[in-house]
């Protein structure tokens, strides 16, 4: 038998092998990224939450406009008053629901507080 003729199929079962792992890792980035981007939208909720909580004598705008700012994720908005400051808590619990890699890590909790002075009228 000849060393070509040995060596037909090697390149399938080593494709074979590490798909998975290209595959797992592919959606484990994937997933990461998603993290980050929720992260960076409850904070940013919570900052305009906390801008339109300051400027306003209505504490429930906080609360619509981290809403609004934060378009598709259902988050929870806490907004205090107390010593001319307001602190805006916005939290979301991301569900983590990446095709395998979701099963693995669960579901996470992403939280932002900001506290600005309230500006007089």
């Amino acid at each position: 038998m000849s060393a070509r003729r040995r060596d037909a199929g090697q390149a399938t079962v080593e494709f074979a092998l590490t798909l998975p792992i290209v595959i797992i890792v592919a959606l484990g980035l994937l997933q990461v990224g998603i993290a980050i981007r929720n992260e960076l939208a409850v904070e940013l909720a919570a900052r305009e939450g906390a801008r339109a909580a300051a400027v306003s004598t209505d504490p429930g705008g906080a609360a619509s406009a981290a809403a609004r700012r934060a378009v598709a994720l259902p988050i929870g908005v806490a907004a205090t008053e107390g010593g001319g400051t307001v602190t805006v808590t916005v939290t979301y619990i991301d569900p983590t629901d990446v095709a395998i890699i979701g099963r693995f890590i669960g579901p996470s909790t992403h939280t932002a507080t900001i506290t600005m002075a309230i500006e007089p009228p």
